[in-house]
């Protein structure tokens, strides 16, 4: 149970460790030429919309099964 616990937070620490790295690197629409140096490590409106497929497919699947 440690193991599965400890792999949970790990997991939400490195989530959390780069979501607050992302977020306090500059735009690279305002940088021009420097935005190579300042880009983010997510692109965070790819994984928002994959987050919400992803809640919707489950939240679909879910009213499918609970109706047999």
């Amino acid at each position: 149970m440690r193991i599965f616990f400890g792999m949970i937070l790990g997991a939400l620490l490195l989530t959390a460790g780069v979501y607050v790295y992302d977020s306090m690197q500059t735009s690279s629409v305002a940088n021009g030429q420097v935005a190579q140096e300042t880009r983010t490590i997510v692109n965070w409106d790819v994984a928002a919309s994959n987050w919400n497929a992803l809640k919707t497919r489950a939240h679909d699947d879910w009213i499918r099964i609970s109706a047999k």
